[in-house]
């Protein structure tokens, strides 16, 4: 088998999805009495969005309200709720314009996986509905048949991210320095670490803080569901 000469990377949350699939999930779960109290619930929903905006959050931070959802239930609930969540909340958001995006990578051979710090259980069904074949995620920790609201392993989470990245492609007998064009899609700053070391970082409908760096160091800004459309009108 031919190794491939270019590798795609996606952000998940606010690069191919409007929004942010790890903060829709505790908020579908409040707002149907499924985490505990509900305005506690988003209070903490709320607290944990604003200090990632702000870069100030831990994967540790996160895990223990986010993770700590999926220890509330056992797996069977949690995977009826999910099949809801998916068809109230993640593919009415789904645009053409991502797919098109991934196809595009798809279609030309590249090796393509989303590279989130969401965790896994959350992130999987949306992997599969843009047919990205790999995902790189925050690993829930799993024992005895239920979730324990820790993390296994390394968080996919800034420098974690370069960490797993390479780990995966090790795995594959892969190497990041080995391919001729490596892309990596974000909106966050949070994300430098992983934009830093592809050859070509793409700033994708990117925060004020990361579109900024993106403008001082030459790197591409798109907007996904701007650029992408217009292109096509």
């Amino acid at each position: 088998m031919t190794e491939p000469k270019r590798l795609a990377l996606f952000d998940l949350d606010h690069t191919l999805l409007p929004l942010d699939s790890d903060y829709q999930w505790a908020d579908y779960l409040a707002r149907t009495g499924r985490a505990g109290n509900p305005e506690e619930a988003r209070r903490r929903n709320e607290d944990l969005m604003e200090r990632y905006n702000a870069g100030d959050l831990t994967a540790e931070q996160a895990a223990e309200f986010m993770l700590g959802l999926l220890a509330r239930a056992n797996t069977h609930d949690l995977a009826h709720w999910h099949e809801q969540f998916m068809h109230e909340v993640i593919r009415p958001h789904i645009r053409p314009v991502a797919l098109e995006l991934v196809n595009q990578h798809l279609q030309q051979g590249d090796l393509c996986a989303i590279v989130t710090a969401t965790n896994q259980f959350v992130t999987e069904p949306i992997a599969r509905a843009f047919g990205i074949p790999h995902l790189i995620a925050t690993v829930p920790e799993y024992a005895q048949g239920r979730y324990t609201g820790r993390i296994a392993g390394v968080p996919s989470f800034k420098e974690g991210k370069v960490v797993r990245v390479n780990n995966w492609l090790q795995q594959q007998g892969l190497d990041l320095s080995g391919f001729e064009t490596s892309y990596f899609y974000s909106d966050s700053p949070n994300d430098l670490p992983l934009l830093e070391v592809v050859t070509h970082p793409i700033a994708t409908n990117p925060s004020p803080a990361l579109k900024e760096i993106a403008q001082t160091r030459g790197w591409r800004i798109l907007d996904i569901f701007k650029d992408m459309q217009d292109a096509k009108s």
